[in-house]
């Protein structure tokens, strides 16, 4: 069986636990979902995962869903060492730090502002992006000691962080206004395993998506 991976390619957390896979050097058996089609509602797949969202990982019968769940998973059962996920508990703690304001912060306020406007047209809220604008500041503090999100070398927090970060780019958010997110961000790109096919092919199809939607008729 192996790694059963359900996910869809412009998915801002489908594409943090690709790059996590090829930082862990871990195969997985990709099974795209079409979620337009309601592939992800098929009995087969809701009984593998009752909230039928993605990603959902499959690893021979032990179903999990919520990626920064299971990167950290992937990295506990597959890691060869402990640099991603650290086994320190205080270095560990500011790795999940950063990984729940990815999931509570970041990452959330970037779909409460583009989200209704990608999916339900509707007018961009100045007040969503002040709030968007103010987790970046938050971003742009942590990093301003130049090194990764959570330490000395790129670990899960920044495998999570640029995945939602790209997403935020490529749909027009100036992330550039933060120059240590852009410093970092220009690192990422250039250092983090697979990054171009991890997250670049998703990130370029998740604008495409965005940009036909969003598109005045």
């Amino acid at each position: 069986m192996g790694l059963d991976f359900y996910y869809t390619p412009g998915s801002s957390p489908c594409r943090s636990v690709l790059l996590a896979a090829k930082a862990l050097g871990v195969d997985l058996n990709l099974k795209q979902l079409d979620l337009m089609k309601g592939e992800h509602l098929k009995p087969e797949f809701v009984k593998i995962n009752p909230q039928h969202n993605v990603p959902t990982l499959d690893d021979n019968g032990f179903a999990i869903n919520e990626s920064r769940a299971i990167i950290c998973y992937l990295a506990e059962k597959y890691g060869k060492d402990d640099s991603l996920y650290p086994k320190d508990p205080k270095k560990r703690a500011l790795v999940n730090q950063r990984l729940y304001f990815d999931i509570g912060t970041l990452y959330q306020r970037f779909g409460d502002l583009y989200y209704p406007v990608m999916f339900g047209g509707a007018p961009f809220d100045e007040e969503k992006k002040k709030k968007l604008d103010e987790a970046y500041g938050f971003l742009d503090k942590y990093l301003e000691d130049g090194k990764w999100a959570a330490g000395d070398n790129y670990t899960l927090a920044d495998i999570a962080l640029v995945a939602s970060v790209t997403s935020a780019e490529v749909v027009g958010y100036d992330v550039a206004k933060y120059p240590n997110v852009a410093k970092w961000l220009a690192k990422a790109k250039s250092t983090l395993p697979g990054y171009a096919e991890a997250n670049d092919k998703g990130v370029q199809m998740f604008k495409g998506m965005y940009e036909a939607l969003t598109k005045k008729a």
